[in-house]
């Protein structure tokens, strides 16, 4: 009896532990849950600044014009499964009467802030079933600071959501020791990333290869779970997508042919097949670079897996000839990983390096967030107010924008019908050599083409738009036709080629 009471009080004491632990881990949960939510809103909203155009003629603008019909050519290479969410949100503010221009702006920011903080949470989460505890503390802190991940993680990019959604999706994928596995909620994830960017399937081929290789059931995953899933996901975005174009359309396909057989991404820019790799990752990784490469040194016989996937992802890149900072977006989670193991591994020098890597890249973050590149988004606030003067049934143009095509966003960020006119660049889908876009040919005579497109005076546009660098080449015509520069907006330090330090706003008198 008496050696009964000792286990009983024993026991008593070591469950006692574990409720007291399990409350710790409890409230844990709830403070990171509620930092990171946090975090990710002010990230929202101190990134002021553009990116790419993709960023708004991939999203906000096909959203708007789904809901609000104002005039916008959209061709069906893009699926619209993703515009469709900020659809959702642009119609239920139209219905509720709130949609003014600050909510359609930042509202669907704020979607994106939110589903970052979901990813962050879901890879610490992850880490913490995998490392150690010091490893999953310091693969969260590099999360977090990374400075690209702020630069990009709140922006309407498909990037941005193909890399949450692969993310959430490693989440549940049955790396050896992970006790969140589950089959069809990663296979589902993935599914999503790739109706939202086709390319995700460059991230995943070697995550499902390892998988379908290793796994015991091999046709089982494949009928049971593989081929409903993908069979769901295709018929519904092809659904979607062939209701809104009104005829039946396969985007995907279209994707597919448009970038590899009529090789389109090339006609915006190329650069050579190691830029990945002597630029590309190196900027992206930023101060994280000399603790990713440290960590891969670290790495267990699980992680490999994470570092091929890494490396495939940056080869096969490297071999189209259009390369961007955000296509190897994807992959930045994943390096975490790593940056966390080096940190966790240092002894003496942990605390410095912590404080280096943070103050490097929040400096870097703020700096990009909030200074560069803000020219473009500034400059439609500046014309918002001209809604109050719009012509209905007029047709004559009232904003010309004399920039590189697609570099401000457009009725989303005025919503209402201001007639403007930007200078357009479609690629050449017919195989001619001597093609030229409208931008091209603006930039090759710009005196010659604003004469040509605009011989009378009562058909000129009220206001025009365009970087300084332009200024000496049309001044001529502006001072012709009685135009006087209104507006000198800050853009960039950096000014290269087409694109200028400011943005300045002419406008005609009278």
């Amino acid at each position: 009896c008496t050696k009964l009471r000792v286990q009983l009080v024993r026991h008593s004491k070591v469950t006692t532990r574990l409720r007291q632990a399990c409350e710790v881990q409890r409230r844990g949960g709830k403070n990171v849950t509620a930092f990171t939510v946090a975090l990710r809103l002010i990230n929202c909203f101190l990134v002021q600044t553009s990116f790419v155009p993709d960023e708004y003629w991939q999203s906000l603008e096909v959203s708007h014009r789904m809901v609000f019909r104002y005039p916008l050519h959209v061709k069906g290479i893009r699926g619209y499964s993703y515009p469709l969410v900020f659809a959702v949100v642009y119609k239920l503010l139209h219905m509720l009467s709130y949609d003014t221009v600050l909510l359609l702006v930042w509202l669907p920011r704020v979607l994106q802030a939110l589903l970052a903080a979901l990813a962050d949470i879901k890879l610490f989460l992850l880490i913490q079933t995998l490392e150690r505890p010091d490893v999953a503390r310091w693969t969260y802190f590099s999360q977090l600071c990374s400075w690209f991940t702020w630069y990009c993680c709140t922006r309407t990019l498909t990037n941005t959501t193909e890399t949450m959604l692969t993310t959430l999706a490693l989440c549940y994928y049955p790396l050896p020791g992970s006790k969140t596995q589950s089959r069809s909620k990663y296979l589902a994830l993935v599914a999503l990333a790739i109706v939202v960017r086709p390319t995700a399937l460059i991230v995943w081929l070697p995550l499902l290869a390892v998988h379908i290789w290793q796994e015991d059931k091999k046709l089982k995953l494949i009928i049971y779970h593989g081929l409903p899933v993908g069979a769901i996901t295709l018929g519904i975005t092809t659904a979607i997508d062939s209701l809104i174009h009104g005829k039946w359309i396969l985007v995907h396909f279209n994707f597919f042919k448009f970038n590899v057989f009529h090789n389109v991404a090339e006609f915006y820019g190329s650069h050579p097949w190691h830029w990945y790799f002597t630029q590309g990752f190196v900027v992206v990784l930023g101060p994280h670079l000399p603790f990713f490469l440290h960590g891969c040194t670290l790495a267990s016989k699980r992680d490999r897996i994470l570092i091929l996937t890494i490396f495939w992802t940056i080869v096969i890149y490297s071999l189209l000839g259009h390369k961007e900072f955000r296509f190897i977006y994807p992959v930045l989670p994943m390096c975490m990983l790593f940056c966390g193991k080096s940190l966790a591994s240092l002894k003496v020098w942990r605390k410095p390096a912590a404080y280096t890597l943070l103050t490097a890249n929040l400096i870097t973050a703020l700096y990009t967030g909030l200074v560069h590149q803000r020219g473009t988004l500034d400059v439609m606030g500046h014309l918002q107010p001209l809604c109050d003067h719009v012509t209905p049934n007029s047709s004559q143009t009232q904003v010309l924008f004399l920039m590189p095509c697609h570099s401000t966003p457009f009725f989303s960020h005025i919503h209402c019908p201001l007639k403007m006119r930007f200078l357009e660049c479609p690629p050449d889908l017919t195989g001619d050599m001597n093609y030229v876009d409208e931008a091209d040919a603006f930039y090759t005579d710009p005196g010659r083409w604003l004469a040509r497109t605009y011989p009378y005076k009562e058909s000129l546009p009220s206001h025009i738009v365009f970087f300084d660098v332009l200024e000496q080449d049309i001044s001529a015509f502006l001072n012709a036709n009685d135009f006087v520069k209104t507006t000198d907006i800050f853009h960039t330090h950096i000014p290269d080629g087409r694109v200028g330090r400011s943005i300045l706003i002419y406008e005609q008198k009278g």
